[in-house]
């Protein structure tokens, strides 16, 4: 079976002391395409040198709203000259979105309809963070429609929410988030959706799986996940399931 990680942060710092490595073992455990997002103005730049080192690697570029207070009017103007430029080396704008749990809402939303109308002027897909934000991000979504889809990052929310996302052309992003027993909403929701709105992902290094609280994730964790949605679609053939996952984050990214 081959593995998409959809959603990694592997130039993070976490993994300075054996990237290389890492992605060999990676590779050895049948995950072997990553695809990393950008979070910052800088970061996102950086990202072009890291895919050439890196060639199992695909990039995107945006502001996450977690790093709000960096983003200034002049990254924006950068953010869509940049990716403009480098339109062929990207595979989605993002990681944008809207996070209640941030302050200053109305720069968030005003950075993340900017993205959106980045991705649709150069036919991308989005990379979409949410937390707290699904009614937002709705509203955002009615002002400015993304045309190309993408992914909802992580996604916990109903299966009403599900829905909506996949009428929008989105994928929802799976992670550890289904390990734990707890999550009995967001588990019950993923039960019930096709393979083909689903892809797989770590968010590494964040996010640990259940039993890995307090270690750096890494994609070396993607079959775990897998097997935790296996798990959740017991009537599912295995190898056909994989095969659905990877073919989903090809389509939505083109790769």
């Amino acid at each position: 079976m081959k593995f998409i990680d959809s959603h990694c942060h592997l130039d993070f710092s976490e993994f300075d002391a054996n990237r290389e490595s890492l992605i060999n073992a990676c590779v050895a455990k049948g995950v072997s395409q990553f695809i990393v997002p950008g979070i910052s103005l800088a970061q996102s730049q950086n990202l072009l040198g890291f895919k050439a080192t890196y060639p199992q690697v695909s990039i995107a570029a945006g502001l996450h709203p977690y790093f709000l207070e960096q983003h200034q009017q002049s990254h924006l103007e950068s953010l869509f000259n940049f990716a403009k430029a480098n339109k062929t080396q990207l595979v989605a704008i993002g990681e944008c979105g809207l996070d209640r749990s941030i302050f200053n809402l109305e720069k968030q939303t005003f950075l993340f309809e900017q993205q959106i109308a980045l991705a649709n002027e150069l036919d991308l897909p989005l990379i979409v963070h949410h937390r707290q934000s699904h009614d937002l991000i709705a509203q955002s979504f009615k002002r400015c429609r993304p045309k190309n889809g993408g992914v909802i990052h992580a996604f916990s929310g109903s299966i009403q929410q599900a829905h909506y996302y996949i009428k929008q052309g989105f994928k929802l992003g799976v992670g550890g988030v289904i390990t734990y027993e707890r999550a009995a909403k967001t588990r019950a929701v993923i039960a019930k959706l096709e393979p083909q709105h689903l892809v797989l992902e770590t968010d590494s290094p964040s996010m640990p799986l259940s039993g890995y609280q307090g270690e750096v994730n890494t994609p070396l964790h993607i079959p775990n996940v897998f097997d935790a949605l296996y798990g959740l679609k017991p009537n599912s053939d295995k190898f056909q399931l994989a095969e659905q996952l990877y073919d989903s984050c090809s389509d939505v990214f083109c790769i």
